[in-house]
């Protein structure tokens, strides 16, 4: 017995299948001539399933954001996992060493030589090898190194380092993903490219080879993968898409949405069983799917959402679905997606990374 979209209980985290699937073959079909190869992010869906439809559709790996995560998906056979990330607590490197103790390949960032000598000891005791990228500040302001030199010295670090190899460089445009001016995008980029490409050229002169350089995102991806000296892009949004990401003009589509109720209807205005413990709002309130005339009035409280409606397009008990503004930090509030195609549930797929913040 088939279950229907409309009888799914709300409030309810929506994937579209035949969606989901074009986004991925779509981002597939582009890096298919690219010098760059995919490694997608984890952290916008941190769900097994779709990371191994990734992987299927051509995905060199899997990049995460957190050690918890890289657990979930060694855990499901994924064999290539970049922790985009700086490991610093001894448990957590304790932890890190132990997973790499296995036919696993982990890479990990770093910016300092505690860091790397940390690194070292954990893996040098249980007999582990953990691939190591200095991670440089491109404009993020937050982790990283700043010049060459710095990053010469990370390297010797590195190769005096028992127990890790030299990957390459972790540098991430995340200021970038979502400039609405493309040009002014592509600048950016092409700024960013310019200081990665000198940064290579000096090490290159001192001895240094340079394996990988990780980074891109889905705002930048067709920038940044378009035959740069970047070896991986690390997209994530791009399976789901969101609000925020729409007004880029990128050929995904949303396939993710948020299904909920009226659970009250009056003239001009309706009220949802969909609130801020469903929904963040960090990037902007919710649109509502294919209802453009609709509006969230003021902001969403945390069990429901109000709804100008004019036109009194809603009636008490209709099923109608927001698309989040922001696609990753929603889907972290969720246990499990409801995966549909055809406005029939096909599946339901487990948030398994949910929760993995250390």
């Amino acid at each position: 017995m088939h279950i229907l979209k409309d009888q799914i209980e709300t409030p309810a985290l929506l994937i579209d299948l035949d969606l989901l699937e074009e986004n991925i073959e779509t981002m597939a079909r582009y890096m298919r001539d690219k010098r760059a190869r995919l490694r997608p992010h984890f952290k916008t869906h941190k769900c097994l399933a779709i990371a191994h439809k990734q992987i299927a559709a051509g995905a060199k790996g899997i990049t995460c954001a957190k050690l918890g995560e890289a657990e979930v998906l060694a855990s499901s056979g994924i064999r290539d996992i970049l922790i985009a990330n700086q490991v610093v607590e001894p448990a957590k490197i304790a932890r890190l060493a132990g997973l790499a103790h296995s036919d696993t390949k982990f890479g990990v960032a770093v910016d300092t030589l505690e860091n790397i000598e940390d690194l070292s000891r954990a893996a040098l005791r249980v007999g582990s090898t953990l691939n190591v990228l200095v991670e440089v500040d491109v404009g993020m302001g937050r982790c990283g190194v700043h010049t060459a030199d710095d990053v010469l010295m990370l390297v010797r670090g590195i190769e005096k380092a028992k127990g890790l190899c030299f990957e390459g460089i972790q540098a991430y445009e995340g200021h970038l993903q979502n400039v609405q001016d493309p040009d002014e995008r592509r600048r950016g980029v092409a700024k960013m490219v310019d200081v990665i490409a000198g940064i290579k050229t000096q090490l290159q002169t001192h001895g240094v080879s340079v394996p990988e350089i990780s980074g891109g995102g889905t705002g930048t991806y067709d920038m940044t993968g378009d035959n740069t000296p970047w070896t991986e892009i690390q997209a994530g949004s791009y399976v789901f898409m969101d609000t925020l990401y729409n007004r880029l003009g990128h050929p995904f589509r949303n396939s993710l949405t948020i299904l909920t109720t009226v659970i009250h209807k009056r003239h001009g205005f309706a009220v949802t069983d969909a609130g801020l413990k469903v929904c963040t709002v960090e990037h902007g309130l919710p649109e509502i799917k294919d209802m453009p005339d609709l509006k969230i009035q003021k902001g969403l409280s945390e069990e429901h959402g109000k709804i100008v409606d004019e036109k009194d397009a809603l009636s008490y008990l209709q099923k109608i679905e927001y698309i989040p503004s922001h696609c990753c930090t929603t889907a972290n509030l969720h246990d499990r997606y409801y995966c549909v195609r055809k406005d029939i549930l096909e599946a339901v797929w487990p948030v398994d990374g949910r929760g993995k913040c250390r």
